[in-house]
């Protein structure tokens, strides 16, 4: 089994080259865009997106030029940073990735336009791809992460929200993206249409597994590790996974105190902890890591439909340290 160091290791090129791509096109006239733009693009994101689409092209034994995949790939980056700019104005987020939000910089107004002016770069770089077929995995899943932003909003604090319905909304928040890339790099390769579909299934499910376990990792993660506020989600009365489960499972008396802890307009850490030993008591976050765990198998399923080779294993590697990751 590949260890993190090995994978760092082995997309190391990758990664630079998606880097100097990034750097080369994402450039405006307007000198404001430029700034606003390098500050959410360059802040320390894993480049999961780009490198996800290089390596299922490569998968699906790609041909073609590889400059020519590395411009393709950047559009997910693109698209990634203008999701996280319109989130951390919606959720008035302080932090990202260890900084201050953008919109606590310039404003909300300002950050929008800019999160636009990536989304409309990102559909630029696929038009001026000219496939058809790629296109319309793009236009669909913007579409998705629309919807996904909407769900987000409406359900935020609904705590009578099933686990279905949570899914539903992870998916088009973080799922879809993460499907797109990989159905888009079996595209790029011309390659048969059951490569596609084992692609886009294994994204879904690497996708939904990596936001069960981002929303873990905001009760129980490291404030210094994650870049972001730690119980963040609850503060905001976010209802995800470990709340849902909590809720179904809680007695009377302790379904009342979590939902009294969630409402509190004023939270503290004391609070904060005290939700947490809830949740824990209800085996709220045993649940959750389990669910994370059984997508990341169902994503190795359709991994293990192709040939064995050095790009199957570093993607069943990076699939597999989604669930121990810290950030």
């Amino acid at each position: 089994m590949i260890n993190k160091e090995e994978i760092l290791q082995a997309i190391a090129g990758d990664l630079e080259r998606i880097e100097e791509v990034l750097q080369a096109n994402f450039s405006s006239y307007v000198p404001f865009i430029n700034e606003v733009s390098q500050y959410i693009l360059f802040a320390g994101g894993k480049r999961l997106r780009p490198l996800l689409m290089v390596l299922s092209a490569r998968l699906c034994g790609c041909q073609k030029d590889t400059a020519q995949t590395y411009r393709l790939s950047v559009l997910f980056e693109y698209l990634h940073a203008a999701t996280l700019l319109h989130d951390d104005v919606v959720d008035n987020a302080k932090f990202r990735r260890g900084r201050k939000a953008a919109h606590k910089l310039w404003g909300n107004q300002a950050v929008i336009l800019v999160g636009d002016f990536l989304y409309s770069r990102a559909i630029r770089i696929a038009v001026e791809e000219g496939n058809m077929a790629i296109l319309d995995v793009i236009s669909r899943t913007t579409t998705l992460m629309s919807e996904g932003e909407v769900l987000q909003l409406i359900n935020c604090d609904n705590v009578e929200l099933s686990e279905e319905e949570y899914n539903e909304v992870i998916f088009r928040k973080t799922a879809a993206l993460i499907s797109a890339a990989c159905e888009v790099g079996a595209i790029f390769a011309e390659k048969a249409s059951w490569h596609r579909g084992k692609m886009r299934e294994f994204g879904r499910h690497l996708g939904l597994a990596f936001q069960i376990t981002d929303d873990l990792l905001d009760y129980l993660g490291v404030t210094q590790e994650t870049g972001k506020e730690v119980g963040n989600d609850f503060k905001e009365g976010k209802v995800t996974l470990p709340l849902i489960v909590a809720l179904e499972r809680a007695t009377p008396a302790d379904r009342t105190r979590i939902l009294s802890l969630i409402r509190d307009e004023e939270p503290t850490p004391q609070t904060f902890q005290e939700a947490v030993k809830l949740i824990d008591r209800y085996q709220g976050f045993e649940y959750t890591r389990r669910r994370a765990e059984q997508h990341i198998a169902k994503a190795l399923e359709y991994l293990s439909d192709f040939p064995e080779s050095q790009t199957r294993t570093l993607l069943e590697g990076i699939s597999r340290y989604v669930l121990v990751r810290r950030h």
